[in-house]
This record gives structure tokens, sequence and C-alpha cells, in this order.
């Protein structure tokens, strides 16, 4: 697939790295396509990664990855511009820091960041994976030992084609693609990123954990 990953953080660089190596064509959508900062993202993710503006990246892709934080989300779209047609893969959380220093969600039970982004990218067939765990898991998703037991990775979306193409891009990472139903149900898949998250910071534990999928 041709894939254009808008963000060059940790979690749009571990993917774009693990898809590249995968044989998919990586192009990230970035601000500033010829800064030092890309240079090294570049040469980090090898295999013909390239890089573009937003827009242009968006333009020849296949399935667009939203990889960037939450409140980058709206800046982001508007920079895509139309994206009817096209796979949008929506990997953020709305994530927001409490007076307090903790971690909750700023949508929830009614509507989900997801739903949000689907309202604004009108006609874009939009999916929700790749959102509940740390970007190291999706630059390593190796868990040895367990037999055949794999990484679960839970997406969920309206469109099948959206659905057709985040099965594939998450066995090509190594993890089990689990349809979870409509999109809609990013209202649970977010918390669960949540509680990835305060389980990965809490009582000195480390990101290298996955949920897994037992069965009779």
């Amino acid at each position: 697939m041709n894939i254009a990953i808008i963000g060059a953080g940790n979690v749009g660089g571990a993917l774009g790295g693990s898809w590249a190596k995968a044989g998919h064509r990586v192009v990230f959508g970035v601000r500033e396509p010829d800064s030092d900062r890309t240079k090294k993202l570049l040469a980090d993710t090898g295999h013909g990664a390239t890089a573009q503006a937003v827009a242009a990246a968006a333009k020849g892709a296949d399935v667009v990855v939203l990889a960037t934080p939450w409140d980058a989300v709206e800046d982001a779209l508007t920079a895509l511009g139309d994206l009817g047609g096209k796979v949008l893969i929506d990997c953020t959380n709305p994530l927001q820091l409490n007076a307090e220093g903790s971690l909750s969600l700023s949508l929830g039970s009614t509507t989900s960041g997801a739903e949000e982004i689907a309202a604004k990218a009108r006609g874009a067939k939009v999916a929700k994976a790749f959102n509940t765990y740390g970007w190291e898991n999706f630059a390593n998703a190796s868990y040895p030992g367990y037999g055949n037991l794999k990484p679960v990775m839970f997406f969920c979306s309206d469109s099948d084609e959206a659905k057709e193409k985040v099965h594939q891009l998450a066995a090509d990472l190594g993890f089990e693609p689990m349809d979870t139903g409509g999109l809609g149900m990013a209202r649970s898949l977010e918390p669960l990123a949540l509680l990835w998250i305060r389980l990965a910071i809490r009582q000195g534990r480390n990101p290298n954990f996955v949920w897994g999928m037992l069965r009779r």
C-alpha cells in the first residue's frame, strides 16, 4: 500500500518504520519536509520512505494514518483538506492532563475522538486502530514464548474497505487483528488506551505488555 503518515513523532515513526520494513511505501506528511528532524526520521526509517507536505502526502496515498497528538488533530485535518473516499486510520486518543497531573479522556460515553474526526473529515472512511498501545509495541510487536498467541490489535470502522486495510496492516506488524464493530466502538477503545497508559506507568511497570485473546 501507499501509506501517508501524518505526524512524525514516536507513534508515526514506529508505524512508518515497521510498515516500510514490511514492504509498504511510506510517506510522512510533515510541515517541514526538508528539516533536519525529518531527514533523521527518514534515515532511521529507511526502506525508501519519503516526506512531503501534509496535503501532498495524502493525495497519492491509499491509506492516511493520523498519528498526531490530540491537540494537533484539528490543524492536521485542515492541512489535509478533502479526504473524500480516502481511508483514514485514527491512531489518536483524546487525552487531557488534569490539574493534579493525572490523565483522563476529554471525550467519551456519548461520542469519541474517532467519531469527532469522522464528522470533520467528511467523506473519509474512518477507522480507529493502533491507539491502544504505546509506540514501543508498534516498533516491535514480538512476544516470543506464548506459542501461537499474538498481541491483539482492536479496531473499528463503519467502512468494510477501511476494515480490510486495517486488518492487513495490523497483521503485517505481527498483531492478531480484532474487528470490534462500527466506529462507535471507539468509545470503548479509547478508554482501553487510557487503561494501558495507566498500567504502563503504575508501580514501575514498563510499556512492554499487550492484550491477548484466549479462546476455548
